[in-house]
């Protein structure tokens, strides 16, 4: 190789001693072991909603009540039929134990009788084929309508009251009332077929020839 003169200016003879700075290392990998930190989560619905309200005090009651919910409306009772059906039962029940009911009545110009209701028909029959011994009597000859209905009266209540089953009632046939019509005939069929007296009775039937014929009544009384 030449030699190099002398004088001869080498611009790159003094960087070999020149020390260059250290390039920066890489960051290592993330550890398995030590997680990513990870987003807060968003708060729910119901916590920003109580965020929202705390602190909010409730409105004082309305003294017209006027804040309060509106009252419901009242809906219709439907219509009970078997209530209905019920009550009708037990009411037709109470008028046969009191006797109060409507009495199956048959009638002719020749006889009346009449059977309260529920009771059983064998019992008619046999009162109308008078079978059953009469144990007391009234007779109402000459009396006024008024004055036969306050008889009656007082027969029947007296008859119940001595334990008497089978009474006869004779009322006559009219024939000396105006037009031959027989008022208490009539009137004795209504006053033992309803109100006070219907009730202490079973059975009435017109007597037979021996007992007054169509002139008096059978009747058959509670106990």
């Amino acid at each position: 190789m030449a030699k190099k003169p002398k004088g001869f200016n080498n611009a790159l003879a003094g960087l070999k001693d020149v020390k260059l700075p250290a390039p920066p290392k890489p960051a290592p990998p993330p550890s398995s072991a030590s997680p990513a930190k990870r987003a807060p989560a968003e708060p729910s619905d119901d916590r920003l909603f109580e965020d929202e309200m705390s602190g909010v005090a409730p409105l004082a009651p309305d003294p017209r009540g006027r804040l309060g919910a509106p009252p419901a409306q009242e809906a219709r009772a439907p219509v009970r039929r078997r209530a209905t059906e019920d009550a009708e039962a037990y009411a037709a029940l109470a008028d046969l134990v009191d006797g109060t009911g409507p009495f199956d009545i048959a009638d002719s110009d020749e006889y009346i009788e009449g059977l309260a209701p529920g009771v059983d028909r064998r019992l008619l029959k046999k009162l109308r084929k008078g079978e059953y011994a009469v144990q007391a009597h009234v007779d109402l000859h000459g009396l006024s309508a008024d004055q036969a209905r306050l008889e009656v009266e007082r027969f029947l209540d007296g008859a119940r009251a001595a334990g008497r089953r089978c009474v006869l009632i004779v009322h006559g046939r009219g024939l000396n009332s105006k037009e031959g019509i027989p008022v208490l005939k009539e009137r004795i069929k209504i006053w033992l077929a309803r109100g006070p007296l219907a009730r202490g009775v079973l059975a009435f039937a017109t007597a037979r020839p021996a007992d007054g014929g169509a002139g008096a009544v059978y009747v058959l009384l509670r106990r």
